[in-house]
């Protein structure tokens, strides 16, 4: 049996869609410890940009061309925090809230710039897991009804390290959450 390292992977982009967006900043830490982290700030990689995109995230296409780091360079560092961080015989776990979004960007880019992506072909997305855990209807598993119904005052801030963090706290309360018997 391969046993599990929980990571809690959140990202900022340029758009919707990474074959036309640039991601633009990765932030990622443990579920099980949020203080261990990850967080890259990348050079983007294309010209595109939805305005109602960067006004979310407050990051700069021009700013990031010469502060950022290179996107090979930031998916090697990150490839190598993610082995540092998880244990002999354990495999990473994506986890994120709206996990096939963060996911496409980050397995995209993996496989752009290194070939291959350490967290495999699958995430775990905190809004269906809490949606098959509690039994709400999938309009009830957006962060203001799950962070109202925690007890969390949790507001997405649009830092992609500040939201991993916050999201690893929220699937820490889902997850001890007691378990619903199988039917």
């Amino acid at each position: 049996m391969i046993l599990e390292t929980y990571i809690s992977v959140d990202v900022e982009t340029a758009g919707p869609v990474p074959c036309e967006y640039a991601l633009l900043s990765i932030g990622a830490c443990l579920v099980n410890d949020p203080d261990v982290t990850f967080y890259r700030e990348l050079k983007p990689d294309r010209p595109a940009a939805r305005p109602d995109a960067l006004d979310i995230s407050g990051l700069s296409l021009e700013t990031l061309a010469q502060t950022g780091c290179d996107p090979q360079c930031a998916l090697r560092d990150f490839a190598e925090w993610l082995q540092s961080v998880t244990p002999a015989g354990h495999r990473p776990v994506f986890v994120a809230f709206n996990a096939p979004f963060d996911w496409m960007f980050v397995a995209d880019y993996f496989h752009r710039y290194l070939g291959h992506n350490p967290f495999g072909h699958s995430a775990l997305d905190i809004k269906a897991y809490y949606m098959g855990l509690t039994g709400v209807l999938w309009s009830e598993t957006s962060l203001q009804h799950v962070a109202r119904r925690l007890q969390s005052s949790t507001e997405l801030k649009h830092n992609a390290l500040s939201d991993a963090q916050d999201q690893a706290r929220i699937f820490q309360q889902i997850f001890r959450r007691p378990q619903i018997a199988a039917v």
